[in-house]
């Protein structure tokens, strides 16, 4: 009998919803389009034509400011608000940062610097008595809860298992949407020099007394020479809770939501293992203040596996878990004695591609001394997911049918369209997602090796990837598995900035 030849599954059809409005502009830069109309014809009957065509030049100025774009789609007006806002930081000297008893703030502790300063970090257990770290951001109301997972990888697993673990993942997210209260979900993989201290620990505490000689020289050459070279995988998985009940009316507390999520925890935790993400639980307060504080200061890493590899763990708290110094530049961040870079995602693979898309991403890389890869989601409920679905194809039906002659590129856009709304009628729920990637350097010297080789692993990853110019700080706390949500942090609401 012939056997069919299996294909590989492939993965795509993203796409990011469009404003309705006249060519590259969206509906409320048609808007102000039909006002500069409206003026111009005023200033006629009113002025004359002089004045008219100053009134027009005006508006054409401010309306190519939205139409001429980047390759990252980012207009002239979002330029020049990055750069004004870089300058106005580093001229009033919020881009500086020092703490401690001798820095500039009053309370004399090692804070958060930026986004995260005025979080609240509290313990909690869930239902299976494990304790788990509650993170609470005043500003937002947002409760964050981090899971810690041990990924299985995909080396010498089949393509079958494979496909399973991908689409129990589609599965998990599609879930989030109905789920009560949930604003984000992150995923954050780290990858980073290795101490040595683990695999030391590991092997003195299995390690036989009456072990042959031979076995302990062998193992004991593995415990000095593997750490050379080698790299640590870790990866957390953090969900994002609103404290805010819907009407808006009610807020909880701390207390209040450490005993609503106990009681949920495990069902989210054990809905994770079919996703190949590995036994996950919850990480408690202590492990995350030294995950943030290692990222901050990564020479902390190797005083922190010395101190558990000698039975010692360190007595962090989260007030001091931040740096004693960090400045953002406008396109690094330097903190402590390294020097971060964040890139964001601008542009989703286009196309198709395989389960494998970020397989090199993730991979550690040796210009690189510590790399985190971050993974943001924001679900939306069925219901807002149908408005949304509907909106975007009726959109892109309006651009296609006010041209004569549309391009290949409208007319893929409204398939596109037509193809979410189908899905979404099925059942499926939309999901927001986003991209951020930090690279870390102990050496300044070595940035310029590290910003090359994340260029070209994103080019494998067949995404278009930019630094975030002006924004550095807020976009490395945004990579750390704290569950920051950044629409929820800006001064110019996204549903305007996308609208224009």
């Amino acid at each position: 009998m012939a056997v069919a030849e299996r294909q590989p599954r492939t993965y795509g059809n993203w796409r990011k919803p469009q404003s309705a409005g006249l060519g590259q502009l969206g509906t409320l830069g048609t808007a102000i389009l039909l006002v500069g109309f409206i003026a111009m014809i005023m200033t006629i009957m009113a002025a004359g034509i002089g004045p008219a065509l100053a009134v027009a030049a005006l508006f054409a100025a401010f309306l190519g400011t939205l139409v001429v774009r980047d390759r990252h789609g980012r207009s002239g007006l979002q330029r020049m608000g990055t750069a004004l806002g870089s300058r106005h930081a580093r001229a009033t000297g919020t881009s500086l940062y020092r703490s401690g008893p001798l820095g500039r703030t009053p309370w004399g502790t090692f804070q958060l610097p930026g986004l995260a300063a005025a979080s609240e970090l509290t313990e909690w257990q869930d239902s299976y008595g494990r304790p788990f770290a509650l993170l609470h951001v005043p500003a937002t109301n947002h409760y964050t809860v981090v899971l810690a997972t041990e990924p299985d990888g995909a080396s010498l697993v089949d393509e079958e298992q494979v496909d399973s673990w991908v689409a129990h993942w589609g599965a998990w997210l599609n879930s989030l949407g109905s789920e009560p209260g949930v604003v984000s979900a992150a995923v954050t993989v780290e990858t980073a020099p290795d101490s040595g201290a683990r695999l030391r620990r590991e092997v003195d505490g299995n390690l036989h007394p009456d072990a042959p000689a031979l076995a302990r020289a062998m193992l004991q050459e593995v415990v000095t020479a593997y750490p050379e070279g080698s790299a640590s995988v870790r990866a957390w998985v953090s969900l994002t809770f609103t404290g805010t009940s819907k009407s808006g009316a009610r807020r909880k507390d701390a207390p209040e939501m450490g005993r609503e999520l106990a009681s949920r925890l495990p069902a989210l935790t054990h809905s994770l293992h079919a996703t190949g993400a590995g036994a996950a639980r919850p990480v408690g307060a202590r492990d995350l203040c030294e995950v943030v504080r290692t990222a901050y200061d990564p020479d902390a890493a190797r005083l922190i596996d010395a101190a558990h590899a000698a039975g010692e763990p360190p007595l962090l708290d989260w007030q001091n878990v931040g740096p004693g110094f960090a400045e953002a530049h406008h396109g690094h961040y330097h903190h402590e004695n390294a020097v971060s870079v964040t890139w964001s995602m601008t542009s989703a693979p286009r196309g198709v591609v395989y389960s494998s898309v970020l397989s090199q991403l993730l991979a550690p890389h040796p210009d690189v001394d510590r790399k985190r890869v971050t993974l943001l989601y924001r679900p939306f409920d069925p219901a807002r997911s149908a408005r949304i679905a509907e909106q975007d194809k009726r959109n892109a039906d309006f651009k296609t049918t006010t041209s004569q002659r549309p391009s290949a590129r409208t007319l893929a856009a409204a398939r596109s369209a037509a193809a979410t709304a189908e899905e979404e009628a099925r059942g499926a729920n939309l999901v927001n997602f986003g991209l951020l990637v930090t690279a870390t350097v102990t050496r300044p010297d070595r940035l310029p090796e590290a910003v090359a080789a994340v260029d070209n692993l994103s080019a494998t990853a067949r995404l278009m990837v930019r630094p975030v110019y002006g924004s550095q700080d807020s976009a490395f706390a945004a990579a750390l598995p704290l569950g920051l949500v950044l629409p929820t942090h800006l001064k110019v609401p996204a549903e305007i900035r996308d609208s224009l």
